[in-house]
């Protein structure tokens, strides 16, 4: 891991250093079950996830053109679409309560993705793809393998480029739940236009390193959003140190994969049956780092800015719940806790 040579003190190739990228094709190959082993020419390293986004709006859209993206979602897609590209999100609102079309709370469908492009079609909007978080920020819900597929269909039936954010890929810790990467499907419905994201920072927990990755079909998608690595690239020994990481397969396999797995379900099982005992309701997605929770009870009025108020008076209390409306919810009421932490921290926590 300490190793250095005069090769990692250059300028790398702005797509990453070719070790990297390699390691990086057999790492997804190898826990994203891809069906075939993943071609290292279609990787690109980046400096975070962030960037492999605001890049690839760079790349796919002209200034004013959109992308649909369910809501809620992480805030930081509002920023890193319009920091270089201008790209508008059309927020596709996804509700809490389960009816007929709802079978469960914040239910993305096809029929809610066909309404967002008829209203974005009537105000003259040019949508150019569709953004999935899989599994999604803050709801750390799963899409099942025939979700994906339908969610995929409709982006080919309208042109549409998907750019999928896998981050939270490792970070599954309910052994009944099975995570369903896009890279695993045996075809998809237009590789050419289907982009996956992945980073670290979720899964090892390592955010300081500032690594992100893209993975995608369309070569030409690559070189462009390479190029881009003269200003976003990771220096040469930050790039040597996380080859050896995901090159460690029997120590993630057989020690950290399954220690980090053991405590984030010990963190979220205390979490859960503190908000069972006082009543709180919560979603249950057994993955990810948070917990999406509803104090609707707890605002007179429920409006946003009661949310607002109540976000303040927890932090008065040392206390960091992130308020729905940051992550763009059209519902005023719920929060994002972060399960993610040392047992003694969460009690301090609940001690708060």
């Amino acid at each position: 891991m300490n190793y250095i040579n005069d090769d990692l003190l250059q300028y790398p190739d702005w797509r990453g250093h070719a070790f990297l990228r390699e390691e990086v094709a057999r790492f997804l190959t190898h826990y994203c079950k891809a069906p075939e082993q993943l071609d290292p020419e279609n990787v690109v390293v980046l400096n975070s996830c962030a960037s492999v986004f605001l890049t690839l709006t760079m790349v796919l859209c002209d200034p004013g053109d959109a992308f649909l993206i369910p809501t809620p979602f992480s805030s930081s897609f509002s920023l890193t679409s319009y920091l270089y590209s201008k790209v508008e999100l059309i927020h596709v609102h996804l509700q809490s309560e389960i009816t007929e079309a709802n079978t469960q709370p914040f239910q993305l469908t096809v029929d809610k993705l066909e309404k967002a492009m008829v209203e974005a079609k009537f105000k003259k909007q040019k949508v150019r793809g569709l953004v999935l978080i899989n599994s999604n920020n803050p709801l750390e819900d799963i899409y099942s393998r025939d979700s994906l597929k339908e969610y995929l269909e409709f982006a080919r039936r309208h042109d549409l480029h998907v750019i999928i954010d896998e981050i939270c890929m490792l970070s599954v810790f309910d052994e009944s739940i099975p995570f369903n990467s896009v890279l695993s499907m045996e075809s998809l419905p237009d590789p050419n236009r289907t982009h996956v994201i992945w980073d670290t920072s979720k899964g090892f927990g390592i955010s300081g390193f500032h690594f992100g990755t893209l993975y995608t079909h369309n070569k030409e998608v690559a070189s462009t959003v390479g190029a881009f690595g003269f200003l976003h690239s990771i220096s040469g020994i930050t790039q040597h140190k996380l080859c050896r990481l995901l090159q460690d397969r029997e120590w993630i396999d057989n020690v950290y994969l399954p220690t980090n797995c053991s405590r984030m379900k010990e963190a979220h099982k205390y979490i859960t049956n503190r908000l069972k005992t006082m009543n709180i309701p919560f979603l249950n997605c057994g993955s990810g780092l948070y917990i999406w929770i509803n104090l609707k009870e707890h605002l007179d009025p429920c409006t946003f800015e009661e949310e607002q108020q109540l976000y303040c008076r927890f932090l008065d209390h040392k206390l960091l719940l992130a308020p729905g409306k940051a992550y763009k919810c059209k519902e005023p009421g719920w929060f994002r806790i972060t399960f993610a932490d040392k047992p003694q921290r969460l009690k301090v926590g609940e001690w708060c």
